[in-house]
């Protein structure tokens, strides 16, 4: 371990992915404790503080090979753990807004299993770095300092409350409950400024036993999403096989198309959507919980780095920004962004004045990025609230349903898109001339129109009639209203630090058959 001298103290808010990502990061540098409200359990548990780890998790490649950055063989951990790793898009059947992607070879991956499996794995990890202690069944219910400061925490504990924890830097990890503005605004700060798009979208989730030899054969993540384009609620199915043979089925639905908690009516809703695969799948398996429905999944954004914070401060994760969990972006922008504050970190050490707000701003590209891809599908469905799409939002969505069209029937295409949804890229690699030139040639032309599963998946599955039909994808948009590329909205670029976890082959600029890295690769 790294040390300053005097040995500096930081207390990280929150034990979840982002709490212990930003332990990790900060332990280099100082001694680190991890306050929790929960007790934190040593195997993959639920636990109160994260209902949200009953639906399904995906860590896309581009978060995997960030968090492999933070701890090496992570990813290899994980599999050992049951985790599977997933060959993109070889083992995904999915039904995009426009049409099914085919099945090729590999141009990214991702890691399959619980999110309680995830965050154990890691908690082992960084609870046994030196240095790193944790504080459980502890609620902060204050931040200690003033508005040029922050000196520590209040917290209460079950032997008494209101006792101090002094610390060199707070780090808020505490999510979707975070009361940091609030605590900031007490001490005097203000200007932090609050955004919220909302879809009214409610998840259900239940786990089911796969059928048997599914598992030994590489079933595939199956999953059909919904289409904005079209003026009704968004309503999608997914299944992902998970670690102990099991199917974890997550079901969602915008404003007037939710799903219920109504074991009765689970697999017809799967099987009402744009089409009706997963509900065929999930028919006769035996259910193994009861069903998990969470509400509250709004978009909602807090932009601490527009505000003049005081020093020894920071925030990250679902502290600032949470995403609709269908994108599964909030972990990976949390590990991409911690990078970012690690290099700040490594340059100039955890005494540099002003190093709370510096790592601020090194987080907030990664959650823009990911702020723009979210809300800018969010809000097309009917009833949804919140802030209106920038200028030239229509000309850009106009592009990318293109080039998602084209993504169902040209491999370049195919690759290009996994590039940008694993977050491996930021979306400015969509307007990269190798990637225009194929788009401009976009054409729906013999795309798939049934579910790609093989004669074996389907037989393991008890799928034994022919496969339905699905409706051929809608016409591609006109391109030629579209303006030049220069005149199109810029993109932010995820900064260095982000960029450098991520290897691209020059030779392969869209990288149509070449796979991405051995990250994980043994299943």
């Amino acid at each position: 371990m790294t040390q300053t001298s005097p040995l500096r103290h930081a207390v990280v808010i929150g034990g979840s992915m982002a709490g212990l990502l930003a332990a990790a990061v900060l332990a280099e540098h100082a001694a680190v404790t991890i306050i929790d409200a929960d007790t934190l359990p040593e195997s993959p548990e639920p636990r109160r503080g994260l209902p949200q780890a009953r639906h399904v998790h995906v860590m896309w490649s581009g978060g995997a090979r960030a968090i492999e950055e933070i701890l090496p063989g992570i990813t290899e951990e994980w599999t050992r753990a049951g985790a599977i790793r997933r060959s993109l898009p070889g083992d995904l059947v999915t039904k995009t807004a426009q049409g099914w992607i085919p099945r090729c070879a590999e141009k990214q991956f991702n890691i399959s299993c619980s999110r309680d499996l995830l965050d154990s794995v890691v908690r082992a990890r960084v609870t046994s770095l030196e240095g790193v202690t944790t504080l459980q069944e502890t609620r902060v219910t204050a931040l200690e300092g003033t508005a040029a400061r922050i000196t520590g925490v209040r917290i209460d504990t079950p032997d008494g409350r209101g006792r101090l924890v002094d610390a060199d830097l707070v780090v808020d990890a505490s999510g979707r409950g975070s009361r940091a503005r609030t605590w900031l605004q007490e001490l005097g700060v203000s200007g932090i400024e609050r955004a919220e798009v909302d879809s009214g979208l409610v998840y259900a989730t239940r786990v089911f036993a796969a059928p048997p030899g599914a598992h030994e054969m590489g079933f595939p993540i199956v999953n059909v999403q919904s289409d904005p384009r079209v003026p009704v609620p968004g309503r999608t199915a997914t299944i992902v096989p998970i670690e102990n043979g099991r199917w974890q089925a997550t079901l969602s639905g915008t404003r007037g198309g939710q799903p219920t908690g109504d074991p009765e009516e689970f697999i017809p809703f799967a099987k009402g959507i744009r089409d009706p695969i997963v509900g065929e799948l999930l028919e006769g398996r035996t259910p193994l919980t009861d069903v998990a429905v969470t509400r509250g999944n709004a978009n909602r954004r807090l932009y601490f780095e527009k505000a003049d914070l005081p020093d020894g401060f920071f925030a990250v994760g679902d502290s600032v920004a949470t995403f609709n969990p269908l994108y599964g972006q909030g972990m990976t922008v949390a590990a991409q962004g911690l990078l970012a504050v690690r290099a700040l970190l490594r340059a100039r050490g955890l005494a540099q004045p002003g190093f709370g707000r510096r790592a601020q701003r090194a987080l907030a590209p990664q959650v823009g990025t990911a702020w723009e891809l979210a809300t800018s599908q969010d809000i097309l469905y009917p009833g949804a609230t919140g802030m209106a799409p920038r200028a030239g939002a229509g000309l850009l969505n106009g592009y990318v349903s293109r080039l998602m069209t084209g993504a169902t029937t040209r491999e370049a295409l195919t690759s290009a898109f996994l590039q940008v949804i694993t977050m491996s890229s930021a979306p400015t690699y969509w307007l990269r001339p190798s990637v225009v030139w194929h788009v401009l040639r976009a054409s729906d032309r013999d795309a798939l129109k049934a579910a790609p599963l093989t004669a074996a998946e389907r037989a393991v599955a008890g799928l034994d009639r022919d496969p339905v039909g699905a409706p051929a994808p809608t016409d591609l948009p006109d391109l030629s209203a579209l303006p030049p590329l220069s005149d199109l909205p810029e993109l932010p670029e995820l900064p260095d630090a982000a960029a450098a976890s991520r290897p691209v082959d020059p030779a392969h600029p869209v990288d149509p058959a070449h796979p991405v890295d051995p990250v994980g690769r043994a299943r």
